[in-house]
């Protein structure tokens, strides 16, 4: 998709880069790494398109002014940048953005809008390992109609649901969950209305206008699909987790009695998991049931935002039996999936896979029937490892998706069953030696599935690299261990598997649901 293109440079930016510039040009066309320009690519097997190769971000800072007449967003993004070769030019990923001015190292910048891409031409060319500033002035309409969408509208205002491709449309960035940085917020919003974001409030200014700005910092770097910003008339809600674990969900104001209950649970569902994978790993955490009744004001139930998970506020009024297990889903996101980041989007099995697995051992624990009737993880798995084929044929190999069937079963209790089978195979204990070893190697950082494999084998004294790639990459279900009778019904090519109608992944196929 060709969005819109735009080109403007200072005099001096011109001179010698007229060329790279001109419609057409091979350089340009192409967007990868030559000439000192940064490949336009990260290299990610399910979005090749997404990133540059040329730098790494240490940090963000968004400031963002929302107008409640308009319902546009005014913002200004700075990013501090590591470039990792001598770059010419380089880009950030941005759609439907309308950049207003680049500058870098505080001198104007040429840039170049195209496909989902920002091209930026410095004044001057940046050398390698240097540590660059780089400010993009913009404005974005969150009510624009896109092929794909960072931003949830609300009728008070918005929040953002970036996962997997999609907070360029928000903010311009690189956009892969390989490149964490450090994250600040400052929202500026009419009085009557709050503005929050990741991590902890370090400041609030009364404004002229009848404005008011909030600057939130997160303590811990973070991937850019997992930012959330929200604006809306909203309350929040302050409570004590474990240890003093503040705890903060962010509610809209006519709807906070009513969802009190599902708040509540929040305090014993970390504690429960803590006493398996360790200490929350975030500075707060909380739940955001964003003020929307409309069912297609995102695509999914719960995302798993980092700090602050967004729900849509109508499963929360349920008995906790119907949704305690799926809030343990998004709970055990912020280790795994948020602490601990997909390397690229094949290795997404490495959160659904834990967050089901965990949710469901929740779900059991208290004698809740699963959507199939089912009340063990034994009995589950066992109707999972029929299905195993089926799903390899229709979804591909477990950490082998595609942008389609990213989201697919596969991904969610496909990789439920091989941590089921792992926990087979090594037992028990050593299981859960290997998930806390996992998480503290690769703390605040991101990580392959190659990279838990090699942690199982260390831990587990073993090697498990074969066992853990037939299970991950074959396409026929290995034996499981201890359960010689189990078997895989035979593949019928007839039947399909039911992909988003709109050609996006469809992202509510947990079986904690």
């Amino acid at each position: 998709m060709r969005y819109r293109t735009r080109v403007t440079a200072p005099v001096a930016a011109l001179i010698g880069t007229a060329t790279a510039l001109t419609a057409g040009s091979p350089a340009l066309a192409a967007g990868r790494g030559s000439g000192g320009e940064g490949a336009e690519t990260l290299g990610d097997p399910v979005y090749p398109g997404l990133g540059n190769d040329g730098y790494r971000v240490l940090s963000y800072h968004l400031d963002l002014a929302y107008d409640a007449t308009t319902g546009l967003v005014d913002g200004t993004v700075t990013a501090e940048l590591r470039t990792t070769e001598a770059l010419t030019r380089f880009s950030l990923d941005a759609l439907a953005l309308d950049i207003r001015a680049v500058r870098v190292q505080g001198r104007s910048a040429g840039f170049e809008q195209a496909d989902e891409k920002l091209r930026i031409t410095p004044a001057r060319p940046l050398p390698a390992r240097a540590r660059v500033t780089v400010r993009v002035e913009y404005s974005a309409d969150p009510r624009r109609a896109l092929a794909h969408t960072g931003w949830v509208v609300t009728p008070d205002g918005f929040a953002v649901c970036g996962q997997p491709d999609s907070a360029h449309t928000v903010f311009p960035c690189n956009d892969h969950p390989s490149d964490k940085a450090d994250f600040t917020f400052r929202i500026t919003v009419p009085d009557g209305l709050l503005g929050v974001a990741n991590g902890r409030l370090v400041c609030t200014e009364n404004l002229s206008g009848g404005r008011t700005a909030y600057t939130y910092r997160s303590r811990s770097p973070m991937a850019t699909e997992l930012v959330q910003i929200t604006v809306g008339d909203y309350v929040v809600r302050h409570r004590s987790g474990p240890h003093g674990l503040p705890l903060r969900d962010v509610v809209p104001t006519a709807r906070a009695a009513a969802l009190e209950p599902a708040l509540a649970l929040t305090p014993g569902q970390i504690d429960w998991l803590e006493r398996r994978l360790g200490a929350f790993p975030f500075e707060t955490y909380g739940l955001l049931p964003c003020n929307s009744d409309d069912p297609d004001a995102f695509d999914f139930t719960g995302l798993e935002t980092q700090t602050l998970t967004l729900y849509k506020p109508n499963f929360l009024l349920q008995e906790e039996s119907r949704i305690g297990s799926h809030m343990m889903h998004e709970l055990v996101h912020s280790w795994f999936g948020n602490c601990v980041s997909p390397a690229t989007w094949a290795d997404l099995w490495l959160n659904e896979g834990h967050a089901d697995f965990y949710g469901l051992l929740y779900r059991y624990e208290r004698g809740w029937p699963d959507s199939l009737g089912m009340t063990t993880m034994e009995a589950r798995m066992k109707d999972t490892y029929a299905r195993g084929d089926q799903w390899r044929h229709d979804s591909g190999p477990v950490a082998a998706p595609n942008a389609a069937d990213l989201f697919d079963d596969q991904r969610y209790l496909g990789g439920v069953l091989v941590l089921y089978a792992l926990r087979q195979l090594i037992g028990e204990d050593s299981f859960h030696a290997v998930e806390r070893a996992f998480l503290a190697r690769y703390r605040d950082s991101s990580a392959t599935t190659e990279d838990y494999i090699a942690v199982a084998s260390t831990v587990a004294r073993q090697d498990l690299s074969g066992f853990l790639r037939d299970w991950l990459y074959g396409t026929a279900t290995p034996r499981m261990p201890g359960h010689p009778d189990w078997t895989v019904t035979p593949v019928n090519p007839s039947l399909t598997v039911p992909h988003s109608r709109t050609g996006r992944p469809h992202r509510d196929n947990s079986a904690t649901l």
